[in-house]
């Protein structure tokens, strides 16, 4: 099989998203940590492609967009497939993936930069986990969560919001509807919408919002179920 690499920033929730692809599907790949300053990591792009995160090369093929890259993991490896045999089942998940791209994810910077506790927080895993050099490190530990706290609070006035932790809250509320008491967001099959919300999830693990996210008996016994898959995928392919 030829190498899958995937071009990421540490925190960046789409790039969780893909990476949860990958190990559902129990893929071997190569992490590269782009620069969120230079980029320079970044492979040679197709012209219509932004220069941003995730970006994922197997052999000659260059995917971007997390939403892309999870359609080309499906056709490309096509068992433990993310596309519910179903077709109401397949319509839910594909509304959930893009309720999850276009509401969840923007939340949730709203509580891993909102305070300036939060903010600092999520500097010093920046630092930590980034590939940048020593003055840029230094650079985000000391005047990164300054800049992290303006981001939270641009995003909060731009989607008509006051609080982060609420609308997180309102976001997990419609998850758990979506949820009930299935084992997957469509049923009893894994679906790209299951894919893409695990993802988001584990971007903020390190985050109180993870705790309280997971006081909720339904979905912490879901994303349970989610990371007992994803493990048991790595293992079989790394056995």
């Amino acid at each position: 099989m030829e190498d899958l690499t995937l071009y990421q920033f540490a925190l960046c929730p789409f790039c969780h998203k893909v990476r949860a692809g990958l190990e559902l599907k129990g893929l071997a790949y190569r992490a590269v940590e782009v620069n969120p300053m230079t980029k320079k990591e970044l492979p040679s792009l197709p012209s219509d492609a932004p220069r941003k995160v995730p970006v994922l090369v197997h052999g000659d093929r260059v995917v971007f967009d997390s939403t892309a890259i999870l359609a080309y993991l499906d056709e490309a490896f096509p068992a433990a497939s993310f596309t519910p045999t179903e077709p109401g089942a397949r319509t839910r998940s594909i509304e959930i993936e893009d309720w999850t791209d276009t509401e969840l994810i923007a939340a949730l910077p709203t509580v891993i930069y909102g305070t300036w506790r939060e903010a600092i927080k999520a500097a010093q895993v920046t630092a930590r986990t980034s590939n940048f050099g020593l003055l840029h490190n230094l650079s985000v530990r000391a005047g990164g969560s300054l800049i992290m706290h303006q981001i939270a609070k641009r995003i909060l006035k731009k989607h008509g919001k006051q609080d982060g932790h609420a609308w997180v809250a309102s976001t997990m509320d419609r998850f758990e509807a979506w949820l009930g008491d299935q084992d997957y967001v469509t049923g009893t099959e894994l679906s790209v919408g299951d894919v893409a919300v695990h993802g988001a999830l584990t971007c903020v693990a390190e985050f109180p919002i993870f705790e309280e996210i997971m006081r909720r008996p339904r979905i912490a016994t879901w994303y349970g179920r989610m990371s007992t898959r994803r493990e048991a995928a790595r293992a079989a392919h790394a056995s």
